[in-house]
C-alpha cells in the first residue's frame, strides 16, 4: 500500500466547491472555477490569490488558462474571456440557451501542433478549444458553437444532437501546408448524452459522420496524436474507437463494469477511469486490457499521466499515484472533503478546498 502525500499548499478562498482548474503553460499560475460563481487566479509559488474574476450569474462549470487570457464557462449560459493582468472581463460570449459545459480555444494551433509533434508527447486535445482565433463550446442546449474570439460573435452552430453536448475535441490536418487549408479541413468531434458522437466540418458546419454504437451517454472523448481516431467513453461501460473520417467503429473495449468517466491517451496506451472504482490500461490499437489499477473506494473521476506516474482523482476524496508500468500504488493524497474533479500536471503545487 502506498504512503501518504502531504499538501504543500492550500488555496481556500472560494466559498463553494471547485468544479475545474487549469494550469498556465509556464506552471506559475493556476485558475480555478467554482460553485460560488467566480474564478480565481493563484500563484503556484505561494498559494496566494492574484485575481478574483467576478461576473458570472451562476456557477462556473469549466475554465482554461491560455497565454495572457483566461476563459470560463458557466451555468448562466455564457462564456467569458478575462484579462489576466487586470482581472477584468473583456468579452462575453452569449448565444447558448442552457448550461455551457466545455469550451476550447484554437489560437496558434498549427504552431502548437508542430511543437507537440516534435516533442512526441501525444495529442494536443484540450477542453477549452481556441484555434486560429476561434473558440469552440458545448452546451446542454444540444449544440456546439464556434465563436470569433475577438468579436465575441457566433461564427457557426453545430446542430444535430438530440440531447446535451458534453465533450468536444478539434482535429486539424497534420499535412496542411497553411493555416487557410487547415481551417478548411478542420473537424470538430462532439459527444452527447444522446449516445452518439458526431464529426463536423468546421468550415461548413455540416455533420460529416455520426458515430453510432454506444447504448448510453457519451461522457468523454480523446483523439489520437494525428487526430484521425477518436476514443469515446460511455455510461454503457464501454470505450469505442472510431475512424473519424469514415465513421467506422474500429474496436470496442469491454471489461469495465460501470460508466466510463474519463480517458487519458499516452502514446499507444489508453487509460480509462470508471464508476466501477477502477482504472484500466489498454493497448489502444488492439483493445486489449493490460493492467487494472484498483484501490479506489468510489468512482474514478479524473486521470493524469506524468513522467511514468498515473495520478487519479476519485469520489472518495483522495488522489492516488500509481507506477504506470507495474500498477503499484505509490502514494495516497488525503485532505479533500469531497470528490476530486480535475488534476493538473503540476500536481505538487496546490490542494484546493
Amino acid at each position: 500500500m502506498g504512503g501518504g502525500g502531504s499538501a504543500l499548499r492550500v488555496c481556500s478562498d472560494h466559498r463553494g466547491g471547485i468544479n475545474w482548474l487549469s494550469l498556465s503553460p509556464d506552471g506559475q499560475r493556476l485558475l480555478t472555477g467554482s460553485e460560488d460563481g467566480t474564478a480565481r487566479l493563484w500563484s503556484t509559488a505561494n498559494g496566494q490569490c492574484c485575481a478574483l474574476l467576478q461576473g458570472h450569474e451562476s456557477y462556473v462549470t469549466f475554465c482554461q488558462l491560455e497565454d495572457g487570457a483566461a476563459f470560463t464557462c458557466s451555468a448562466d449560459c455564457t462564456i467569458r474571456r478575462w484579462d489576466l493582468h487586470t482581472g477584468q472581463c473583456v468579452q462575453v460570449y452569449q448565444g447558448h440557451t442552457s448550461i455551457v459545459n466545455r469550451s476550447a480555444w484554437r489560437a496558434g494551433l498549427l504552431a502548437r501542433q508542430r511543437e507537440t509533434e516534435a516533442r512526441n508527447v501525444g495529442s494536443w486535445e484540450t477542453q477549452i478549444l481556441v484555434a486560429n482565433n476561434q473558440l469552440f463550446s458545448s452546451s446542454y442546449d444540444r449544440t456546439a458553437r464556434v465563436w470569433s474570439v475577438d468579436k465575441g460573435q457566433v461564427s457557426r452552430e453545430f446542430r444535430g444532437h438530440r440531447n446535451c453536448v458534453l465533450t468536444l475535441a478539434y482535429s486539424a490536418p497534420w499535412d496542411a501546408p497553411c493555416v487557410e487549408e487547415a481551417e478548411a479541413r478542420g473537424l470538430l468531434v462532439t459527444g452527447s448524452t444522446d449516445g452518439t458522437a458526431k464529426v463536423w466540418q468546421v468550415a461548413s458546419g455540416c455533420c460529416h459522420q455520426t458515430l453510432r454504437g454506444h447504448t448510453g451517454a457519451v461522457l468523454c472523448l480523446v483523439l489520437d496524436e494525428l487526430g484521425r481516431t477518436a476514443f469515446t467513453g460511455s455510461t454503457d461501460a464501454t470505450i469505442r474507437a472510431w475512424d473519424i473520417l469514415s465513421g467506422e467503429q474500429l474496436r470496442v473495449f469491454r471489461e469495465h463494469q460501470g460508466s466510463i468517466i474519463c480517458l487519458e491517451l499516452v502514446e499507444q496506451l489508453l487509460y480509462s477511469g470508471s464508476a466501477d472504482r477502477t482504472v484500466k490500461c489498454w493497448l489502444a490499437d488492439a483493445g486489449q486490457c493490460v493492467r487494472t489499477f484498483p484501490a479506489h473506494r468510489r468512482s474514478v473521476s479524473a486521470l493524469k499521466f506524468h513522467a511514468g506516474t498515473l495520478f487519479t482523482g476519485s469520489g472518495d476524496a483522495c488522489a492516488r499515484a500509481f507506477d504506470a508500468q507495474s500498477g503499484a500504488l505509490q502514494r495516497v493524497f488525503r485532505g479533500h472533503a469531497l470528490v476530486i474533479n480535475c488534476l493538473q500536471e503540476l500536481l505538487r503545487s496546490c490542494r484546493l478546498l
